[in-house]
């Protein structure tokens, strides 16, 4: 659909003043380093609610999962539920209290330096820093290729031009103002995006005849499903696929599991924690969360599989084929076909909304991390605004940089990775770290650095959807993976995160059985 280019310009640039303008107003609120990195320890519930809900949903789940959800079916539904009673109800109340306390008790400013802090351990602040400026640039990419994916049919310029003006445009507001900035804006754009996904929801069931008419169709398309995928278990786009079959590893330990359980060691949704002035404020912020999380997950997850329904009626297609086979393009061919053209502008605000609250996040994270935890760690010059406005800039270069050289149909699969190595890496001991009396050190370190290196050899060697596009594997051994079906299916946080977490339970058990030896010598 060609859209009406002054309508679109003039919508655009009054989103885009009114973020500046909010992010100008964060600006002007930061007054110290510990402004700039935790917004001052007191937002309110509703911008903490917004600003989490934000900077977890983004492209990457409207996009990309929308995509995937178009390509294997309703049963991504999973991650709703998921994300619902782990990444809101459980992180909130099981981490977000405890978090909140030992933060403002210990002055922590980053997600390392809380782990620095409570283990008093400035290595496994360099670790933790280290993984997030490693793999976070990966997620960052995704995001931006989500929006750029959009903005590029919708406006018709050039991609490679969408993506680096995104990126530059959002990275101005976080630069200058600071985890302030971020939050305000996120609570703007999360608005938008709440309005944006509740229209969606309701033209989309009017362009495939309802919800009873629409699911009765998609079920009675399940002879359609690619020869390919059902060959690995799919058995149709609202049934799940057959038990213990590579699809079926795929969407539950690969999607469901990957970010249902990785979001709670996320280090800049932590971060969100630790900027509540008391635990009254969280509670509060899950009233707001979940719905939040419920309405933007699942409807971009109903509306990719009813996808397909608008697409075999109209092109006699099903999604996947009538994208050219791009996963990533589903969502954005769906928006601009069967939407009327005010909608589409709508949608592509939602869509800024929801690609600029999580790139701001992430930028202002990884920045951080890389002055803050790396570079300065432990000096003065950790807490410098412009030594933190610098490494913002050097951490978004170089995510433009990796978007552009990343390939099709990544975007889901770049978030999952991310959220997975999270888990593995940091969850452990970052729930006995905020638990138990006397956390221990060498329990964490190990931990973290079991996590890692276990996640990144199955990544390399057994996930086939990371080993084959490496290489590695062939290289050192010839074979695409090590392991045959259904091993090249099981996704690593399914075999490194419980080995990381026996690591950190048997040994925080032996150190506490020797500490009161200790004691007494």
């Amino acid at each position: 659909m060609a859209v009406n280019t002054l309508t679109m310009t003039a919508l655009v640039l009054i989103y885009l003043a009114a973020t500046l303008i909010i992010g100008y107003l964060g600006y002007k609120k930061t007054k110290s380093s510990e402004d700039y990195l935790v917004a001052g320890r007191c937002s309110h519930p509703v911008i903490i609610a917004l600003s989490y809900g934000a900077t977890f949903i983004s492209t990457s789940a409207i996009i990309g999962f929308g995509g995937q959800a178009a390509n294997l079916g309703m049963s991504l539904i999973w991650l709703t539920v998921l994300n619902i009673g782990v990444g809101i109800l459980l992180a909130f109340v099981l981490f977000g209290k405890k978090t909140r306390e030992i933060g403002h008790r210990l002055s922590a400013v980053t997600f390392p330096d809380l782990m620095c802090k409570i283990y008093k351990s400035p290595v496994l602040q360099y670790i933790a820093g280290f993984i997030i400026v490693v793999s976070m640039p990966l997620y960052t990419a995704a995001i931006l290729i989500g929006g750029a994916r959009f903005i590029e049919p919708t406006l018709g310029i050039d991609y490679t031009t969408a993506l680096i003006l995104f990126a530059v445009i959002t990275a101005g507001y976080v630069v200058f103002g600071g985890l302030i900035a971020v939050m305000y804006t996120d609570a703007f754009q999360g608005t938008i995006m709440l309005i944006g996904m509740t229209v969606l929801l309701a033209l989309t069931l009017v362009a495939v005849g309802g919800w009873t008419t629409g699911a009765t169709a998609l079920t009675n398309m399940a002879d359609l499903v690619p020869k390919a995928l059902a060959s690995q278990g799919m058995t149709g786009w609202t049934t799940m696929p057959e038990l213990g079959s590579p699809i079926w590893f795929t969407v539950i330990t690969t999607l469901v599991l990957g970010v249902g359980i990785g979001v709670l060691a996320q280090p800049q949704l932590v971060v969100r924690f630790m900027t509540a002035k008391d635990n009254k404020s969280l509670n509060r912020a899950i009233l707001v969360g979940g719905p939040f999380i419920l309405m933007m997950t699942g409807v971009a997850f109903t509306v990719g599989a009813l996808s397909n329904v608008y697409f075999y009626q109209t092109s006699g297609k099903i999604a996947i084929d009538a994208a050219g086979g791009n996963v990533d393009a589903i969502m954005p061919l769906f928006i601009n076909q069967a939407m009327p053209e005010i909608f589409v502008v709508i949608f592509m605000l939602t869509l800024l909304s929801a690609a600029m609250s999580t790139l701001s996040a992430l930028y202002h994270a990884m920045g951080t991390a890389l002055i803050c935890d790396l570079w300065g760690r432990g000096k003065e010059c950790a807490l410098s605004l412009k030594a933190h406005q610098a490494g913002i800039v050097i951490m978004m270069v170089l995510s433009t940089i990796l978007a552009l050289l990343m390939p099709i149909s990544i975007i889901a699969r770049a978030t999952v990775m991310f959220m997975g190595l999270c888990a593995c890496a940091f969850l452990p001991a970052f729930a006995v770290g905020v638990y138990a009396k006397a956390p221990s050190t060498k329990a964490a370190l190990y931990s973290m650095v079991t996590g890692a290196v276990v996640w990144f050899v199955w990544t390399a060697f057994f996930h086939a959807a990371e080993a084959k596009p490496l290489g590695l594997c062939q290289a050192l051994f010839g074979k695409v993976t090590l392991l045959g079906a259904p091993w090249t299916a099981v996704d690593p946080i399914v075999i490194a995160l419980p080995i990381s977490l026996i690591v950190m339970v048997v040994m925080q058990v032996q150190a506490g059985k020797a500490q009161p030896a200790a004691t007494a010598v």
